[in-house]
């Protein structure tokens, strides 16, 4: 039996809905495969942040170290500021186990009603820049609280930063369709967008049998809008790869439905598994969340773990549950609550 000790981070909202309802898909399909979970959850929130003034205590990232995993329910409280509780838990463990590759897929299935109109197929994948970017530390403010104020916020690009995460989407690609679409701003950016685009011309030219396109990401946008069907894997910078992955997700008909992996490729510190979604308190506590987003991070992790038939069954059971259509919760415009439809998704797991 291979075994797996996962670090479990509800977080806030409807995290700590989401997360059981993985927890029980996982624990139906690693039965049936011989794996086994072992669980530790850790109580870093929001929430905590409010009670303790910390979102993780001083040796977090020591604690998670030696796990396989960590797999992480949603983050956000509409009492803590945002940039308080993303740099004082995701990004930070992001970084510390070198989680360069966001990796983003998004997927109309069958039987969903996206917002865009009828005949729009949708599977692809966005690859998103982790760790650096316009996302840095690097900047500060001056003169505050005076007329003439001012920000100054740094993008930083590295040559191994972009080398690896280009690397890692065209080795995508050429296992997909062979198709990679770049996203970039360098008629406006004028140092990183240009350097962006020598990198990715530099890595093209050793991987011949991926074809790569460059789009500007206003254009790229409205392009994924207007026909979603002639993507398939996009790589962009930490921001530019973050307003993608939402985008490509809200197109799918939910941002309920989107998955994510947190990935250290070369497999030296955990990975971590999240939903996209975040802490929705609008509807928390009311148990009608979409689970499928933390279901299919589930399925990731699995697949990042080595288990890529327990995953694709995991997938494949998403897709039978909405594809049935009996089952939706109301984001999809059904009455379901999310514990309703997990059962759904290990009901049609045993019917494998």
């Amino acid at each position: 039996m291979s075994s797996h000790r996962i670090a479990v981070i509800p977080g806030d909202g409807i995290g700590r809905e989401v997360v059981p309802a993985a927890r029980a898909v996982l624990d139906a399909v690693t039965a049936r495969h011989a794996v086994s979970f072992e669980y530790e959850e850790f109580d870093w929130s929001c929430g905590g942040y409010l009670r303790d003034g910390t979102m993780m205590p001083p040796d977090g990232i020591e604690r998670l170290r030696s796990f396989d995993a960590i797999f992480l329910g949603a983050v956000g409280d509409p009492r803590v500021p945002d940039h308080v509780s993303l740099w004082g838990l995701l990004i930070p463990i992001r970084r510390a186990f070198r989680q360069y590759v966001n990796l983003r897929p998004a997927r109309l299935f069958p039987g969903v009603d996206g917002p865009l109109r009828a005949g729009s197929a949708i599977d692809l994948v966005v690859v998103r820049e982790n760790v650096e970017g316009e996302y840095s530390e690097i900047g500060g403010r001056l003169s505050r609280g005076f007329p003439d104020e001012m920000a100054v916020q740094e993008a930083v690009f590295t040559r191994p930063g972009v080398t690896r995460i280009v690397d890692y989407a065209l080795e995508l690609a050429a296992g997909r369709s062979g198709r990679l679409t770049s996203a970039t701003k360098s008629n406006g950016i004028v140092h990183t967008m240009p350097f962006w685009d020598e990198i990715v011309s530099e890595r093209a030219a050793a991987h011949s049998t991926v074809e790569v396109t460059r789009e500007h990401i206003d254009a790229l946008c409205a392009k994924v809008v207007l026909d979603p069907g002639r993507f398939d894997v996009i790589v962009g910078s930490n921001l530019f790869g973050d307003i993608l992955s939402d985008l490509t997700a809200a197109v799918t008909g939910s941002i309920g439905m989107a998955p994510s992996a947190n990935l250290n490729p070369e497999r030296d510190f955990p990975s971590m598994f999240e939903p996209v979604h975040g802490s929705a308190p609008d509807i928390a506590g009311r148990g009608v969340a979409n689970p499928v987003g933390a279901i299919w991070s589930a399925a990731m992790m699995l697949d990042h773990l080595g288990h890529r038939e327990a995953g694709a069954e995991v997938v494949d059971a998403i897709a039978a549950t909405l594809a049935d259509g009996s089952v939706r919760t109301p984001d999809l415009g059904g009455t379901a609550t999310t514990g309703e439809f997990t059962g759904a998704v290990v009901a049609a797991l045993g019917q494998r």
